[in-house]
This record gives C-alpha cells, structure tokens and sequence, in this order.
C-alpha cells in the first residue's frame, strides 16, 4: 500500500525517506509561494496539496493526492488575485475591503463553468472533472491528473519545429469535436494556446486551462491572460462580441503554429497591419482547403470569421481540389472580396469604320461556322450516350441499408463520448447526453465489474455520427447471486455434480467415521471462510464449497494418553479399595471364630490370627502382580475396554 508521507509532492511518486525525488528532482521541504495553499494541506478531508503548476487570474492549479482512492489528481482553486487574500499559515480565504460584490460573481461563474464540465466527462479530448465543492471561502474542482506534455514542448521536441498535416489532422480533429460538444453546452474556453493543449502518454491531445470569461479578457475586474497570438481582437476589449468563433480563432492560430512552426502575429497588430502570411513551401505541402479553412477562421472581425465548429469541420475535412503557391492571407481575402465586386469596363473607343468583307470571303466564314456547329453538336451528342450507359445503371434507387444510427433532419454532426467504465445512471442522468444521443440498455451478469457499470458501447468513442443517434449501452448486472441447494446427507458425488450445475466451485475434506454414518456422504457444508453455508441461502456464482465428507469406518479408536494414565489410576483406585475391604473381611472372621469357638485358648487363637495375616499378605502381593500385568496390557493394546480388576475377597 502506497504510503502518503513517502510521496514526492511534485509528481506524487514514492521516493521513500530521500530528500530529493529521484524522478523529478523535487527538493523535500521547498515552500509554496504565497497566498497559495501550504504543501500538503488537506482539503476535502480527502485531497493532500501538492506543488503549485501553475496559476493565473482567476485561480490556481496543483497537483494533488486522492488519499480515498490512491491516485494522484490536480486541484483548481478559485482565488483572483486582485479581489482577495490568504492569511499566512491559513486556508480561509479573505475577501478585500470593497471587493465583495465582484468576488461573488466570479466565484458564481467559477462553479457554473466546473459544474458544467463535470458533466462533460468521457469525450475523448477533455480531461475529466471528478468533483466540485466550497470550502475555506472559496471553491475547488478535482481533475483528472494525466502525465503529458504541452502542444508547445511536444513540437520544440521535434527537429523541424511543425509538423505534417496527417499528423496534424489526428490531433486537432478530435480536439474540433470535444470543443464542438463545449460550445452546445455553453462553454467558451477563450485560452486555446501550444500552452493549453496537452499530449498524453497515449498519443491524445485534450484541451486544459479552462478559466472564467473575466480571466481571459481585458478590462475586466481580473488580471487578464491572454496569449499573444492566439487571442482574438474582441478579447483585448475592442467592440465585437465574444463566442464560439473566439475560440476558432484560437484553434485556427494553434493549427498554424503546428503546420508553419511559427507563431501568429498578435491580432492587435493586425488589426493595423496584417502580413500574416503562409510561406510559399508550406502552400506548396499543404492541401488548398486546409489553407482556405485557415483563411477563414483567422479574419480579424469577428463578423467576417467562421461562426461555427460545423462549418470549419466542413472546410478542413474538403477534397482537395488544388495547391497553392505562396500565399498572403490579407492579399488572398482581399482578392476574394474583389471577385464579388463588379469589374470596371475600360472606357469605349468612338466607332470606326469596318471595311465590308467580300462575298467569297463570306461564304468561307459561313462554311466554317456550318462545320464547327456539327462538331461541337456530334461531340455533345457522344457525350450524352456515354453518360446515359455508363452512369444510368448507378443512378437506379437502391434499398436503404440497415443502420443503428438515426439521422435527424437537420443532419447535425456530434461525437460519441466515452461511456465505458461509467456508471449507467450518471450517463443517462446527463442532459447533454440525452439531447444529443439514445440509449438501449442491455444487462449482463460480471464478476468482474461492479453492478450498474457499462461495459460495452455499440459506437467507439470519438466516432463523428447524427444527432439522435442510438447507443447500445452494456450494463453490468453485478455478480450472478445462486441458491445453495440441500447437500446434507447426500452422496458426495451427486451433491458434487449438483452445486457444479448450480454455479458453485467445490472442494472437498474428509471427516473420521467410527461408525454410524455412511462413508461418502455429506456432512456439512460450508464457506472458504469456515461458515456453514445455509440451504435455499443465495451465493454468488463461483463461491467454493467445501463438503465435509464421512470417510470409511474405522474398526478401532486410538488411545490417547490421557486415557491410559486416567485407566491406571482407575486401577490403582480399585486396588486400595480392595485392600481395605481385605482387612475389613480379615477382622470380621477373626472375630467370628473367637465368638463361636468357646474352647479355643489364647494361643490357638493367636496362631489362627497370625495365619490370616500371611493370608492376607499374599493375597496382597498376587493383588499387586496382577496389577503390573494389568498395566502392562493397557499400554500394549489399542482397545477402549477397562482392564479387569480382581477382588482378593471373591478369590477367596
């Protein structure tokens, strides 16, 4: 089990005792810079603070440990700088004097913009939001922690600085589709940067650095973070409303950078002086549609840009028609727009007289225009027939193929998110999933998924379909709950063969059998554990078994030794029981004799006494003898039966 105080607190590995992480270089001990929190603070009485990654206006970034779950995650915390404070050595945020109405309406906007993504997990470009919560005055959103790299180090990596655009198309499409499904939720992201783009370990690219309009527009309450550019004219406060072609114009600059290995010039220098341009290597490499899509996305006014995801999907995903040589874009719009205008006519000469052609010449002329109308005519009419035989039989109306995706009428294009290792009710308790997709339900029993749990999807994820489309949904009905039949009494392997049917694993333990039951048969039953396991009781499917099972009778019992050392004493017992009554016996007959014989004098009577007591004697050492050989045959045999125990009285 990981151990959360051997953890390094910039990359969350175990690094042991060691005060410097071998991994990340990360010095033990290093301070957070103020106002931000303490490293390893705990918040959530769950999440255990680790190194600050970045910070901007709105907030701060760390990353952070799950103690609950054993994983690392990073933390967004809402703390603008400009509106509030944090005591030293304190987590409760401080609101300054005057700032209060500001500072609520931000932190409003905060929680609405995490909320929302919260119920955007599982598309394919997006880093997942797990939880939002308020605490210490302020607010918090956990997010997935994926090890990656910014769009901008993965291409300073590379030797050339840009890259191909089939390279560029597999990452930036789907990234098109994710923002797509941000902007039908209403959310603008206005930070699209080589610095907000991450590339996983498994070669995706996701969106990050979501903050609130204020941070990332100018003039506002917030310390504006724009990124040179990238950000387009309105964000800097001009006159033009911000939406989801902000963001195109974002991720068309982005695009650029990664096709041409250069940055955008900043639009507000454009604004004046456009010389963006497509130098003439790349025009020549790159597909005509890709550079027109470009085109129209990067113009300046938000009025003359592409408005939608849509439409600049369209553009970028043309037949390319033709390539371009080099290219200015504000030359290429501008001779765009002249072809919609009307062209001038130069100015008309004054008339002049034409000499009349002679006659000859005119039915010359005329011949020749009689010969190019059957050519051109003899010509279109070859040219109808081969359309007719060879184009006709595909233009016969063919049966519909069966498909499991519904189009709507408006023909609305969306991408399937991830749905797979989510809980059933989560995904169908998400509006934005509901308006977009349907969903069938199908169960099936696992013992390896916990109940409720998806475990398959009929459409991949990232998959561009119709709006409405229906998804088949695996469900998880947990583990397979079975009856425990009755197996007491029963032959071992008929009750074998009958928890074996029922879904059961069986083992098997012999028990000793001294008689009175019959060999091979159930005892009990019971769990690995040691518990019986109860009849009509309901298992999961797989629990082992474990019979009890009567073995062969057995003809004799061993000994114990405590049994042997209790029959001995036993026999000792009896003996000096039998002593006692020997001389009781002994007493009583002498008496007996001296009462009845009236004529038997003192010394007949004394040697007849002194004969009882040899008697007596003897029979005391035979009583002893015995006694040994008793003894002796206990602890030689194996049988329960008490030795026998000879009574000197009865002997005699």
């Amino acid at each position: 089990m990981i151990n959360s105080e051997h953890l390094c607190m910039s990359c969350m590995r175990e690094i042991g005792a060691v005060q410097q992480c071998p991994h990340c270089g990360y010095v033990v001990g290093t301070p957070q810079i103020s106002p931000y929190l303490s490293v390893r603070s705990v918040i959530g009485n769950r999440y255990l603070v680790g190194r600050l990654l970045e910070y901007n206006g709105d907030g701060a970034t760390y990353i952070a440990w799950d103690i609950q779950d054993k994983k690392a995650v990073t933390i967004r915390e809402f703390l603008p700088d400009t509106l509030c404070t944090r005591p030293r050595g304190t987590k409760i945020i401080s609101v300054s004097h005057g700032c209060e109405i500001a500072y609520n309406d931000c932190l409003a906007d905060f929680l609405e913009l995490w909320r929302k993504l919260t119920r955007m997990s599982g598309l394919s470009a997006l880093v997942n939001v797990y939880e939002v919560f308020e605490e210490n005055n302020t607010a918090y959103a956990i997010c997935e922690y994926i090890e990656s790299i910014t769009l901008r180090d993965y291409l300073l990596r590379i030797k050339t600085g840009y890259i191909p655009w089939e390279r560029a198309k597999t990452l930036f499409m789907p990234m098109l589709s994710t923002l797509g499904m941000l902007h039908t939720a209403g959310i603008i992201h206005r930070g699209i940067s080589p610095l907000t783009l991450q590339i996983g370990r498994d070669g995706k690219m996701r969106l990050s650095g979501f903050s609130i309009w204020q941070a990332r527009t100018a003039r506002s309450d917030l310390t504006a973070q724009l990124f040179p550019g990238y950000a387009a004219i309105e964000q800097y406060g001009f006159e033009g409303q911000q939406g989801p072609w902000t963001d195109l114009y974002s991720f068309a600059a982005t695009l650029y950078r990664a096709l041409i290995g250069s940055d955008p010039i900043e639009a507000t220098e454009r604004l004046t002086n456009d010389r963006l341009m497509v130098p003439g290597k790349f025009a020549e490499q790159l597909p005509a549609y890709v550079i027109n899509g470009l085109i129209n996305a990067l113009q300046i006014l938000p009025e003359d840009r592409t408005r939608s995801v849509e439409q600049l999907r369209a553009e970028l995903s043309a037949s390319p028609s033709a390539t371009v040589s080099g290219v200015d874009f504000a030359n290429e719009a501008a001779e765009q727009e002249y072809e919609r205008q009307p062209q001038r006519r130069p100015p008309q000469q004054p008339p002049q007289k034409r000499k009349r052609p002679s006659k000859a010449a005119q039915a010359k002329k005329n011949k020749n225009l009689a010969l190019k109308a059957g050519l051109i005519s003899a010509i279109v009419l070859m040219l109808i027939f081969l359309i007719v035989v060879l184009f006709m039989p595909r233009l016969k109306p063919t049966a519909p193929e069966e498909t499991t995706q519904t189009v709507t009428k408006s023909g609305e294009m969306v991408s399937v998110g991830m749905f797979v290792g989510k809980y059933y009710s989560e995904i169908t308790n998400n509006a934005y999933w509901l308006d977009n997709f349907k969903f069938e339900k199908k169960e099936e029993y696992s013992d390896k998924v916990k109940k409720d749990m998806i475990i398959a999807q009929s459409v991949e994820q990232g998959k561009q379909v119709s709006k409405g489309t229906t998804i088949v949904l695996t469900v998880s009905m947990g583990v397979e709950q079975i009856k425990m039949p009755n197996v007491t009494a029963m032959d071992y392997e008929q009750a074998k063969s009958l928890l074996t049917e029922a879904g059961f694993r069986v083992s098997k333990k012999t028990e000793n059998n001294y008689g009175g039951h019959t060999p091979d048969t159930v005892k009990s039953a019971e769990s690995s554990s040691g518990k019986t396991m109860k009849a009509n009781a309901t298992y999961d499917k797989g629990t082992t078994v474990t019979l009890r099972v009567w073995g062969d009778v057995q003809e004799t019992v061993p000994t114990t030794a405590s049994a042997t050392t209790t029959r001995k004493e036993s026999t000792r017992a009896n003996v000096i029981v039998d002593k006692s009554e020997i001389e009781e016996e002994s007493s009583s007959k002498k008496n007996t004799k001296t009462t009845e014989g009236e004529t038997t004098t003192k010394k007949g009577s004394g040697s007849k006494t002194e004969k009882e007591t040899t008697t007596v004697k003897e029979k005391e050492k035979e009583t002893t003898a015995k006694e040994k050989e008793t003894t002796s045959k206990t602890s030689k045999t194996t049988t329960t039966t008490p030795p026998t125990v000879t009574d000197p009285v009865m002997e005699d």
